[in-house]
């Protein structure tokens, strides 16, 4: 019977549900009377656009023909009537009925696509059930427009309804809930409308089956699009002051947890998650040259398109460095956006974090970015492909990870590496190649679309656009410069490019000056909008502008991407975890997987403890191997410029004279220095001794490059005690002037000394003079060897001189020249020429010889001398004033030894405990050097095996916690 009376009347069709309706494209039509003589077919119209309605279950609902029509009167019986009459009843009775069931069943559909929301209490935060404490709700409430300014924006169905005013009192129930559903979807519309996002505008548009509107239609049309615009932005501005407010609130929440007063764990973010796991994956990819799959969005685009400035408008932060036409962005930047009750910064590797509501912060943040990418940059290059991680929270920010490339150039500039464009391309593929990745193509509208150089690139890496969303900036300069502004119409409509794009959109960044706000530019982009020909010619719809919709619509796409692919990446490190785990366990059976840094700890404790045992070697250990030293170093000097000349006096005043200058000379200028080399090289072997002894079978070779960086950069930076040397020559200086041998045991102690001494110069001389005239008959004959022509010259020269020294045992040091002379005629008569320097150098060694075993010939004199020496040689003729001299020196020697050691052990041996301590500090901050040095198929594998675990562990954490949000 319903269906009946619906059938004899006129209505509207409509095909679009509720959800799926949109502030700036909806449009509302007047039925109409039809003439008597035609009737035209009723009006059609198909909507299905993107909105922030969307995610609820949509339902179409169809509302039924109606159609007027009259019929001719005609004359009935009174019978025939009566029974019209009757039959009007029921259809009355079954019109009640039809449409309170109807009603009744619709309501129910409407609740039960509703969720129930009890079980989600726990996601609101405790603050929020709070906020009509904080917020007077009165106040907004009374800012709302009146129902009879909704009323103006609506149709107006008094006049419909004057068409069918006879069955108004029939049909009333229903009429009254058509305009209810009417007005409250129109409602939500305006509520609704500033969250849209809409992609694949060339996709949408209203489909008419006929076309048949008037003049007047369409005005009201567009007076009513202007209204709904203008609507929507209030909304806007309302929404925005919100949202300050809830910040404010949120500050107040910090505070009383900050006073102790309200005590809450706060959990990890899951854009925080997310941004951990893409972190991880970037040192792994940078060690090991892998890529993942993980979704992010890649700003691309050309230089100075403004890729920083739309990056700017989505972090609600002017955060980058600025310059003006010059390349700004030197290397990767990845931003991680997420929500927090502050507007702060923070890099990934610092604590600090900036306020971004402060300029002197900010201006920090933009100078610590652009420090990072200058060290970042290698010498000789432009570009880096090193990433600067950063995270950025505030209020209001949608949840997101983006990478901040730099702009493509066409032409390499002055100042510029050779290969800048073809590093910077090589970036950018990198990144897009991901199949995952959400590319956001940034380009200029200010200039001529021919001179984009990124729309290409993007078509190479995405050429069905599936993961592509366009980005249009500058539409205020281009609105101005452009001539035909259908042109931009075609470069949104994606009909310009020869890319494809999953979405459109149009931006307003800011009026070129560097030093305005956010909000400032947020009130341009509003106000150049609200009053652009573009939007009012509907050139360009609602939802394709301003940042808060681009960054609606990247946000949505990301999670979506993130939704899609995380457990498939997930999967893939699982089988890559079994694979890394079966081949350590077939290499390295016996040995634990320990990664780079928990070896690098080991191999800390392990030179820890060597240094520690520096302190346990014995005091005598050190005193032998430092008096042993030190007489090696000395001994030439004691020789050669003590013993030697004082030797050649003719008794023993003079001899004891001259030792005691040069003994004084010797200790002021050039001894404790000595002594003090001698200490540290003393100090250094025994270090390196230790740090390079092998301990059997747990010695592991894999330390042992890392051992040998940690002792020489320790050594590099040990600085002896200054003042050490001034205190040492006080003690040599007094140790040399004592004359005084106490008993026969220190005596024989330095005949022994002296013997081996004069013995040891003794053996050298002769391995000179062997040099000097060649092998003797025995070797000529053994060994078939001959003398050369020199060695035969100083043979007999040597012998001449030799000859020389029987004729007269007290010789002197040195030849005269006469005596010179006579040697080279006593040559050249044997037929001999023989050069005068050749005959004096060999009679130095020759007498040196003769001297050294006369002197030995004199230790075996004094080993009875110290009775005369007690008695001062007084009545003998024996003198052993030499004797005396190598006590003095022996003794001067163990004191300076005793001296040094106890240096080594009470001072230098911490301070070099000191340095080893904080070159392993400098080293466990330096992961390069730590790369460089502890190398191996064995630490890859163990590292490979802790990041593998890691990513999975942390994408496992992440693909639960987003379940649970889901």
């Amino acid at each position: 019977i319903c269906r009946s009376l619906a059938n004899s009347s006129c209505g509207i069709k409509r095909k679009s549900p509720l959800q799926s309706l949109h502030l700036v494209s909806r449009s509302i039509h007047h039925p109409y009377y039809p003439s008597s003589k035609y009737q035209r077919p009723p009006l059609r119209i198909s909507l299905q656009l993107f909105s922030s309605l969307s995610r609820l279950p949509i339902r179409k609902t169809k509302l039924l023909y109606v159609k007027y029509g009259f019929q001719s009167h005609r004359n009935f019986s009174l019978v025939r009537l009566a029974s019209r009459l009757l039959k009007l009843r029921y259809i009355v009775l079954g019109s009640a009925v039809g449409g309170g069931y109807t009603a009744k069943k619709t309501y129910d559909q409407w609740k039960d696509m509703m969720p129930d929301l009890d079980d989600y209490k726990w996601i609101v935060p405790d603050f929020v059930w709070e906020l009509d404490e904080h917020i007077d709700f009165d106040k907004f409430i009374k800012a709302l427009p009146d129902a009879d300014d909704l009323a103006k924006l609506l149709p107006d169905f008094e006049k419909i309804g004057e068409s069918f005013t006879s069955l108004k009192g029939f049909f009333s129930p229903g009429y009254n809930l058509v305009s209810e559903v009417i007005g409250a979807s129109d409602l939500l519309l305006l509520l609704g409308s500033s969250g849209e996002t809409a992609f694949r505008a060339t996709d949408q548009g209203y489909e008419n089956d006929k076309q048949y509107k008037k003049v007047s239609d369409k005005e009201k049309i567009d007076q009513l699009q202007e209204e709904l615009l203008r609507t929507q932005l209030k909304y806007q501005r309302m929404l925005e002051r919100l949202e300050k407010e809830n910040k404010e609130l949120r500050k107040l929440v910090l505070q009383r947890d900050d006073k102790g007063i309200h005590q809450r764990k706060l959990k990890k973010s899951l854009i925080d998650m997310y941004s951990e796991v893409l972190d991880i994956l970037s040192d792994y990819d940078a060690s090991y040259n892998t890529q993942d799959h993980l979704p992010r969005v890649v700003v691309v685009g050309d230089q100075s398109a403004g890729k920083t400035s739309v990056l700017e408008m989505i972090a609600q932060a002017r955060i980058f460095p600025r310059g003006s036409g010059e390349m700004m962005t030197r290397s990767p930047v990845k931003v991680t956006l997420s929500e927090g009750p502050h507007h702060v910064a923070l890099f990934k590797d610092s604590s600090r974090e900036f306020d971004l509501t402060k300029e002197e912060d900010l201006a920090a943040l933009r100078n610590e970015i652009e420090i990072r990418m200058r060290n970042s940059v290698k010498e000789g290059c432009t570009v880096s492909t090193e990433t600067i991680s950063l995270s950025v929270k505030g209020p209001g920010l949608q949840r997101m990870v983006l990478v901040d490339l730099p702009g493509v150039i066409s032409t390499v500039t002055s100042g510029m590496a050779p290969d800048t464009k073809e590093t910077i391309f090589s970036i950018s593929k990198a990144y897009m190649q991901n199949p995952n990745a959400i590319i956001l193509c940034i380009q200029d509208g200010s200039v001529d679309a021919e001179r984009s150089i990124v729309t290409d690139l993007v078509s190479q890496m995405d050429p069905q656009g599936k993961r592509t969303i366009f980005v249009l900036t500058k539409v205020d300069l281009a609105e101005k410069n452009v001539a035909s502004p259908s042109r931009i119409q075609q470069i949104i409509e994606g009909k310009l490019f020869p890319m494809k794009a999953l979405g459109y959109f149009a931006v307003v960044t800011g009026k070129g000056n560097s030093s305005e706000s956010i909000d400032s530019i947020k009130e341009y982009e509003e106000e150049f909008f609200q009053n652009s020909k573009l939007l009012k010619t509907s050139m360009l719809k609602a939802h394709q502008v301003t940042t808060k919709n681009l960054s609606l619509a990247v946000s949505d796409c990301f999670w979506k991407m993130v939704r899609e692919s995380v457990e498939q990446q997930a999967d893939a490190f699982k089988a890559t975890r079994f694979n890394l785990e079966t081949e350590w366990k077939n290499n390295y059976p016996r040995l634990r997987e320990l990664d780079r840094n928990e070896l690098f700890e080991k191999a800390k404790n392990e030179i820890l403890d060597e240094v520690i045992s520096l302190t346990q070697v014995t005091p005598k250990h050190w005193e032998e191997i430092l008096q042993k030293t030190l007489w090696e170093r000395v001994s030439t000097h004691v020789i050669e410029n003590i013993y030697l000349p004082a030797a050649q006096t003719m008794n023993s005043g003079t001899f004891n004279t001259t030792v005691d200058i040069k003994l004084k000379q010797w200790t002021d200028k050039q001894l404790p220095n000595k002594a003090v080399e001698v200490a540290w090289e003393t100090l250094q072997e025994e270090f390196s001794r230790f740090m390079t002894e092998q301990k059997g079978k747990e010695h592991d070779d894999i330390f042992d490059k890392l051992k040998q960086a940690v002792k020489e950069e320790s050594i590099k930076r040990h600085r002896w005690n200054e003042r050490a040397e001034d205190s040492l020559r006080v003690i040599q200086h007094n140790a040399l002037e004592d004359r005084s041998i106490s008993d026969k045991q220190q005596w024989d102690a330095a005949i022994h000394f002296m013997e081996e001494t004069l013995q040891s110069r003794l053996k050298d001389t002769e391995s000179v003079i062997e040099d000097m005239i060649g092998p003797d008959w025995k070797k000529r004959w053994l060994y078939w060897v001959a003398r050369t022509k020199e060695q035969h010259v100083r043979n007999e020269t040597k012998n001449e001189l030799e000859k020389l020294i029987k004729c007269n045992e007290d010789h002197a040091a040195y030849l005269a020249n006469d005596e010179v002379t006579t040697v080279r005629k006593n040559l050249e008569a044997r037929g001999v020429t023989v050069d005068p320097c050749l005959i004096k150098d060999t009679w130095h060694q020759i007498y040196r010889r003769y001297f050294l075993k006369t002197a030995l010939s004199h230790c075996n004199l004094c080993r009875r001398g110290f009775y005369y020496y007690q008695r001062h040689f007084v009545d003998s003729e024996l003198e052993c004033n030499d004797i005396v001299l190598f006590w003095r020196i022996q003794r001067m020697l163990a004191i300076t030894a005793n001296t040094l050691r106890q240096q080594l052990t009470n001072t230098e041996v911490r301070r070099l405990e000191k340095n080893v301590k904080e070159v392993l500090e400098d080293f466990a901050e330096d992961n390069e050097k730590k790369v460089k040095l502890l190398t191996g198929k064995r630490v890859q594998l163990a590292e490979d095996l802790k990041k593998v675990r890691e990513i999975q562990e942390k994408l496992e954490a992440f693909i639960e916690a987003l379940h649970q949000e889901k």
